[in-house]
């Protein structure tokens, strides 16, 4: 029974650091209402509210990773 605790333990480890590589790495994305333009070295900011995407998919995935490790680190405590 312990070699299951401890192998849901460092499965939820494992998950929860992807997720939070992933939830990391959506920090750093420039948003889709933001263009840089390398010949005058500036940002301009055009919103069109139907056009607007504040998350991607990686942030998202990262995220349901971060609670799928969370579920199991719960599991791992109660059966241990």
């Amino acid at each position: 029974m312990v070699d299951l605790v401890l192998a849901l333990e460092l499965s939820g480890n494992a998950v929860g650091a992807l997720g939070a590589a992933l939830v990391f790495f959506e920090f750093f994305q420039l948003p889709s209402y933001v263009e840089y333009s390398e010949e005058y070295n500036d940002y301009s900011v055009d919103i069109s509210p139907m056009e607007v995407t504040e998350h991607t998919w990686i942030g998202r995935i990262g995220a349901f990773l971060l609670i799928v490790s969370f579920a199991v680190q719960f599991l791992a405590v109660l059966l241990g």
